[in-house]
């Protein structure tokens, strides 16, 4: 290596020196030294030498450490180094990046140790479809995620863990929010589809089967494997259109038996929740929109001293009687509570979670074993009514050499998640949240008897029903590898995974108390029970057969086979009302029994194939092909041919590169091309015209019974094919300073046709709904980048790894001659908020007056004034609207902003020093624009008296004292205000410390003594801070989440803190 590439770090390592030498002083020796190394005999204790690469140049920077003690320095600008305080007989290791580490006993005199290069980054393999290959010679877009990554921080599932470590792989949380039975929702590079009845998502295979992420243990896993382009994922046909995810569990080693435990322990909390007004300024809020809406005042100036008063003077009656000899709570102004609540506070707190987990694993050169267990317990954060979710897993994998030519692998998984909470709150977008933002903060907690009062919900979360989930997988996968011949590998996979599901709701009635404690029903007068069971049966053979031969410098691998997927499953529901005696089971209930069930079933088949031909390393091509069949479609559309091309240039192995080889290592060239489709239809069979049926559903009698209804069917279209895309890429991965620094980047394009879309319009003296048709295309275009430089200076090491992608979709057909703005149009970005351009707020009648001269603004609303919004008239025409509502005619609306997040990026830094570690790892979005509406937003702003809302954000509106606000004036009524705007856009950019890690591993000379390989202890703090302009009414990563997908109205997400250890027997 070039001496002027060696000295990047010198100083640096210079520096350090002083601290690796366990309190000594540790120096390189001079150059006078390095000439008498061979004739003089050194003293003991003092240890020097000379540390060479293969072509006798010194390395420098290099790492000298004693084995066992905290001894160690760093090599000088020729090689050098010197060390006191070394015992005759120890073990000198001498490490640096892109070499093999070497050992070597110190009798006393002069080292002179050469470092050979390190070959495995050359001969390092990347799982790929039905196989591996080597990295350097991939052409497909393929990014890799290891085992440290995935257990570097305590996560609750392994898409936690991926989140920002893959470029192009894109996250979102779902409707449910922050919900222990969330789930995040990922692609690859961008929405895969917009097709009506159809859904584009990455194909998951673990160990070569599919299944759910979301069900393993991380620390299970070896490493991740994601194909982003139709190059790398065309092999597996119809079912990877999204890309797919290949997993690889962890296998047992050669070698002695090895037991790890480890844990964590876990304290969450709410993470940005906002926080409610006090009960007086609400009044005082609620007072200004009342007027600003004509209803003149709510809270006379008596009821307000009340309010104020009642926050500091607990001897004060909090609620008071009205004519039904309840608590009054809504309509009777002046018995109104006098309580300072915050409803959200109340509702959410703080939770206790832990995990544990146990393995084994060992063999000898014939057999390999590894098995694990993993319990997890998490707590939920409501603080009223239980929720949890427990994950239990097995893992039990063994690999037996048969015969010289004949290995066996059984591998065996089963997972148990069960999820308990109220039944109030199974979906995450119930109601609860709705009331729980906008419920008055003067209503208290509880009635002056000591009862929970009806509005707080608490009664409901407590009594009112229990929902539980259980879901239970069970796989089973047994492979045989044999190599009958040299160069020849055949493959046999049999998977097999069963599913059984099990989900209970009940609904309890749940009493209410007036002012004499007398009961009365506040919901669920009808106390009924729910039951729903699943199962299905998924059968999967690979057979597939790889022949690999090499002649001079031409080396070939073809690969062919046959893979077929078999799924059936069968559900039940059952449904009655009535509980007896509290026990909420169907055989303890009494009336209105319902039952209904279902059969489905699912066939694919395909046959596959793939060339692989490289020329010395340097020229690369692969040919994949993928027939596919599927029982989906209709016989004459059911087969379909998927082919992909790629081909690469290792431009560093040129001759010409030589001169520059010391400095870029790796560089490569590649493109690829493939066509995939996708056969992942809503309805599995949308080509069979059903007829509509509903058991008892008329709103008649008839012999006393409600009669069965039946519909006409659909019309469906015997056309009806495959979605299907093309994509090519270009890319280039690189590596320097003897792969310090390593990189890839990729532009892609990718077409997605014939999605199914809108029918066309037909007559309506039809009589039916036209059917849906191929007839919708889009383009997505985008990039990815990842970059990390990883470098050691003596005991010192450290590491930046970056992640950054973008993508933007364009629609290139859709049936919408008319462009409409209300629905997807030709040549339209998805996700453009079209919106008004706001001029400001007018801080008087005369200022509103003049704008409404120049810009009539009638057609958004009446009584404009002061502390009104003025609009922009972009197109002069004296007034403002919306024209047409089409492309051609938007009156003044115009493209504002776009909500696809673009530029997801993931920072990870790591560094470790003498058994120290810390991992930082930054997440987030650099551009999304978010049109912000509902009422957590808007508060008392044309929502209506009865779902305003008051937060302390809100305190920011127009009033006379207060003309530079953010907010227009309070206004109950009209949505004058709040029309889709420029000043309202918000921005959702976002850069969150999602985890921070500070490890310390014990040194082994310690730990031995206990029979302790390793021990190391973490401490783990997830969600820390985060930099962002976004509302102070939700959290960025929650748009489109909770009630109505209204911001604010959902299940928080956590902030933890945890700790726990690991330990290696």
């Amino acid at each position: 290596m070039n001496k002027k590439v060696k000295t990047a770090g010198m100083v640096m390592a210079l520096l350090a020196a002083a601290p690796f030498s366990g309190g000594q002083m540790a120096y390189a020796a001079g150059s006078n030294d390095a000439t008498h190394l061979n004739s003089v005999q050194q003293k003991d204790g003092v240890c020097k030498g000379v540390v060479k690469d293969d072509t006798g140049e010194g390395v420098v920077g290099a790492s000298v450490v004693v084995e066992g003690t905290s001894l160690g320095t760093v090599t000088d600008l020729d090689g050098n180094f010197q060390l006191g305080g070394v015992k005759k007989g120890a073990t000198i290791q001498i490490s640096y990046i892109g070499y093999v580490t070497k050992t070597v006993k110190w009798t006393g005199g002069p080292l002179n140790v050469t470092l050979e290069e390190d070959k495995k980054t050359l001969d390092e393999v990347v799982v790929v479809g039905f196989g591996t290959q080597k990295k350097v010679n991939l052409t497909g877009a393929v990014s890799t995620v290891d085992s440290k990554v995935l257990s570097a921080r305590p996560v609750n599932s392994v898409v936690d863990a991926l989140q920002g470590a893959v470029a192009g792989m894109n996250f979102s949380t779902p409707s449910s929010g922050g919900t222990l039975n969330s789930t995040k929702s990922f692609n690859i590079r961008g929405t895969g589809t917009i097709g009506a009845g159809s859904s584009v998502s990455p194909l998951v295979l673990i160990d070569g089967m599919e299944g759910d992420m979301n069900a393993l243990n991380p620390q299970d896993i070896e490493n991740i494997s994601v194909l982003k382009d139709a190059s790398a994922s065309s092999i597996y046909g119809s079912r990877a259109a999204g890309g797919v995810i290949l997993i690889t569990t962890k296998s047992g080693k050669k070698g002695k038996a090895s037991i790890n435990y480890n844990n964590s322990f876990r304290f969450d909390s709410p993470l940005n929740m906002p926080e409610m007004m006090d009960s007086y300024t609400w009044a005082k809020y609620m007072n200004d929109a009342s007027v600003g809406s004509g209803a003149g005042i709510w809270f006379t100036d008596d009821k307000l001293a009340q309010i104020k008063k009642a926050q500091t003077d607990p001897s004060m009656q909090k609620m008071f009687k009205n004519g039904n000899n309840r608590w009054e709570v809504w309509d009777d102004t002046p018995n109104l509570p006098l309580g300072n609540t915050d409803w959200l506070k109340e509702q959410f707190g703080n939770a206790f979670s832990q995990e544990h987990t146990l393995s084994l694993n060992g063999g000898d050169d014939r057999i390999q074993y590894y098995v694990s267990a993993n319990y997890l317990d998490r707590g939920g954060l409501l603080r009223h009514g239980d929720d949890s979710q427990k994950r239990y897993t097995l893992t039990g994998k063994i690999s037996a050499q048969l015969t010289k030519w004949l290995r066996m692998t059984y591998n065996t998984r089963f997972s148990r998640v069960d999820f308990d909470s109220p039944t109030d709150l199974i979906n995450g977008t119930d109601v609860f949240y709705h009331n729980m933002c906008r419920y008055w903060p003067i209503v208290p907690v509880t009635d002056p008897n000591g009862n929970y009062v009806p509005e707080s919900n608490i009664a409901q979360l407590q009594n009112g029903g229990r929902a539980k989930n259980q879901t239970d997988r069970i796989a089973q996968q047994l492979s045989f590898v044999a190599t009958p011949v040299k160069g020849l590998t055949l493959n046999a996979e049999l998977n097999y995974r069963i599913i059984t599901q099990f989900n209970h709701r009940d609904w309890q009635t749940v009493y209410g108390y007036d002012c004499d404690n007398n009961p009365y029903v506040i919901a669920n007068s009808t106390s009924s029970v729910y039951e729903y069971s699943y199962k299905s049966n998924y059968f999967n053979p690979n057979l597939f057969a790889e022949y690999a031969h090499s002649f001079g410098d031409h080396n070939f691998k073809v690969m062919g086979g046959f893979q077929s997927e078999w799924l059936r499953y069968r559900n039940l529901t059952g449904q009655k009302d009535g509980i007896m005696s509290g026990l909420p089971t169907l055989n303890t209930t009494t009336t209105n029994p319902k039952a209904s069930g279902e059969y489905q079933s699912w066939t694919t088949a395909g046959f596959f194939g793939r060339l692989n031909y490289d020329y010395a390393g340097r020229y690369l091509f692969e040919a994949n092909i993928r027939y596919d069949g599927s029982s989906r479609f209709l016989r004459a559309n059911r087969w379909n041919v998927f082919p992909s091309f790629s081909a690469g240039w290792n431009i560093a192995q040129e001759k010409f590169w030589e001169p520059l080889q010391k400095y870029v290592n790796t560089l490569k060239l590649r493109a690829s091309w493939g066509q995939l489709g996708n056969q992942n239809t809503d309805n599995w069979y949308p080509f069979y015209p059903t007829i509509g049926f509903s058991s008892q559903a008329g709103s008649w009698l008839i012999n006393g019974e409600k009669p069965n209804i039946a519909s006409q069917p659909s019309l469906v279209s015997s056309s009806l094919t495959w979605e299907k895309n093309r994509t090519w890429e270009v890319g280039l991965d690189w590596g320097a300073f003897n792969n310090r620094l390593t990189g890839s980047f990729g532009y892609f394009q990718r077409k997605t046709y014939d999605m199914v879309g809108p029918a066309p319009e037909l007559p309506d003296v039809l009589g039916a709904a036209a059917p849906r048709v191929n007839n919708l295309d889009m383009t997505s275009k985008g990039w990815d980048l990842q970059i990390s430089w990883r470098d050691v200076i003596g005991q010192f090491s450290y590491g930046a790894s970056l992640v950054l992608s973008d993508n933007q979709v364009t629609i290139d057909k859709y049936p919408n001659p008319s462009k409409n703005l209300g629905s997807y149009y030709a040549g339209a970005k998805l996700g453009d908020i079209w919106g008004y351009t706001t001029v400001g707020i007018a801080n008087s009648q005369e200022e509103m007056d003049a704008h409404l001269a120049k810009a009539d603004q009638s057609s958004l609303g009446s009584g404009w004034t002061a502390g009104d919004i003025m609009y922009a008239d972009l197109n002069n025409d004296g007034k403002v609207n919306s024209g047409q509502y089409t492309l051609a005619d938007h009156g003044d609306l115009r493209i504002i902003g776009n909500s696809t997040p673009r530029y997801n990026f993931g920072l990870n830094l790591d560094a470790a020093w003498k058994g120290f570690d810390i991992k930082v790892f930054f997440q987030g979005t650099l551009k999304r624009d978010y049109a912000a509406g509902g009422a957590v937003f808007w508060g008392a702003i044309g929502t209506g008296k009865w779902q305003a809302t008051g937060f302390k954000f809100h305190e920011d509106y127009w009033r006379e004292d207060n003309q530079d606000a953010y907010y227009p004036r309070a206004n109950w009524s009209g949505s004058r205000d709040t029309y889709t705007q420029t000043r309202y856009l918000q921005n959702a950019a976002y850069c969150r410390l999602k985890n921070i890690t500070l490890g310390y591993t014990i040194p082994r000379a310690i730990t031995q003594r206990f029979y302790v390989e390793k021990l190391r202890l973490f401490v783990s703090a997830e969600n820390l801070f985060t930099i962002t302009n976004f509302t102070e009414a939700g959290d960025p990563e929650l748009i489109g989440a909770g009630y109505g997908g209204e911001i604010g109205k959902t299940y928080p997400l956590s902030k933890t803190f945890s700790f726990g250890l690991s330990v290696t027997f």
